[in-house]
């Protein structure tokens, strides 16, 4: 029998069990029917942040950012292009600071943006700052673990 995965919907946030060799295969979620994959970043707020961190079997990249922040405005695009090439292998999601302030605190952000990389329920690497689109994919998957 093959590995299966959990996988959180980021449009219901019910925990889905996908077998590993299935992650490729634009799977869906058993409960809203959404693609459990569209190649763009979601957007987490404070109420299921928790749920996608801890109850997801592959990695979590996030980007803390704000609408106000121009350097977030740079990464945005490039963010989304690495969602492309990184899912379904990683969750790409985006926090917005000014709306999730507490959860911005919780996690000591200083300054945006700021990519953290979470594995296993908790964050495995941070870096601040814009990166473009090959530095940031070479740095997930050097922090990924192997």
């Amino acid at each position: 029998m093959s590995e299966s995965v959990r996988v959180v919907c980021t449009q219901c946030h019910t925990t889905n069990q996908i077998p590993r060799i299935r992650l490729t295969e634009h799977p869906r979620c058993g409960r809203c029917k959404s693609a459990l994959f569209n190649g763009s970043p979601a957007a987490l707020s404070q109420t299921n942040f928790n749920q996608h961190i801890a109850r997801s079997d592959i990695p979590v990249l996030v980007d803390f950012w704000a609408p106000w922040c121009g350097p977030c405005k740079t990464m945005a695009p490039i963010f989304a292009q690495v969602a492309l090439d990184l899912e379904p292998n990683v969750r790409v999601v985006k926090v917005d600071t000014e709306q999730e302030q507490a959860l911005a605190a919780r996690y000591n952000i200083r300054s945006i943006p700021t990519l953290a990389l979470f594995s296993g329920g908790r964050e495995v690497a941070r870096e601040a700052g814009v990166m473009d689109r090959s530095t940031l994919q070479s740095w997930v998957r050097r922090h990924m673990a192997p």
